[in-house]
C-alpha cells in the first residue's frame, strides 16, 4: 500500500472519529501543533523515521511530549500509529487530515506567489475571484518569490494560474512569432 493511501485511510478514520465525538476543532488544533513541531525539528523527523528506535521508546517520547497537551483521541491515535509501525507516515496523515477537513468545510487553499506584498484590497479581489472559480470558500496562502518580475502565480490543487509578467511576455513573444510565420 502506498504512503498516500495509508495516510488517507488513517486520516479518514481520525476525522470520522473526531467528528462523531464533536472534537474535530480540538483534534485539528492538536495536529496543527504537531505539524509545526515536525516541520521545525529535523531531529523529530529523524526520530519518526528511525527503524532503530524501539516502539516502546517512541511511545514514551510521545507520551512525554504530547500526553497531557493534546486530546485523548489525538494521543491514542499517535500511539496507534506507533503500534502499527506507521509513525513515519504521520506528516502525510496530518496533511491528508487537513485536506479532508477542508473538503468537509467546503474550503480550498490557494497558494499565491508574488514579487511584492499584496495589499489587503488585492488579496480580497483574488479571494473573490477564486471563490467564484472554485465555488468554495477560499483561504489565500501568500508567499513572496523574488524571481517573479511582477504579477502572481496561484495554485489550487493541481491547477496553476500564471498571471506573472514573465508569462505574459512569453505569450506575447509567441504571438509575435506566429504572426511573423503567418505573414
Amino acid at each position: 500500500m502506498t504512503n498516500l493511501r495509508i495516510a488517507n485511510r488513517y486520516a479518514e478514520a481520525l476525522i470520522t472519529t473526531a467528528e462523531e465525538l464533536h472534537i474535530l476543532k480540538n483534534v485539528s488544533d492538536d495536529l496543527t501543533v504537531i505539524q509545526h513541531i515536525i516541520k521545525e525539528s529535523h531531529e523529530f523527523q529523524r526520530f519518526l523515521k528511525s527503524p532503530v528506535i524501539k516502539k516502546e521508546k517512541k511511545q514514551e517520547v510521545f507520551k512525554a511530549t504530547f500526553g497531557s497537551s493534546v486530546q485523548q483521541l489525538t494521543f491514542h491515535f499517535l500511539i496507534l500509529l506507533i503500534e502499527k509501525g506507521r509513525e513515519d507516515a504521520l506528516p502525510s496523515v496530518i496533511e491528508a487530515f487537513f485536506r479532508l477537513q477542508d473538503e468537509m468545510l467546503g474550503m480550498v487553499h490557494v497558494d499565491v506567489k508574488t514579487a511584492v506584498e499584496l495589499s489587503q484590497q488585492q488579496t480580497e479581489q483574488l479571494k473573490q475571484r477564486f471563490e467564484e472559480y472554485s465555488k468554495k470558500k477560499v483561504q489565500i496562502d501568500k508567499s513572496l518569490d523574488k524571481q517573479l518580475i511582477g504579477g502572481f502565480i496561484a495554485r489550487i490543487g493541481d491547477t496553476v494560474f500564471d498571471g506573472s509578467v514573465k508569462q505574459q511576455l512569453e505569450l506575447l513573444r509567441k504571438r509575435f512569432a506566429e504572426e511573423l510565420i503567418v505573414s
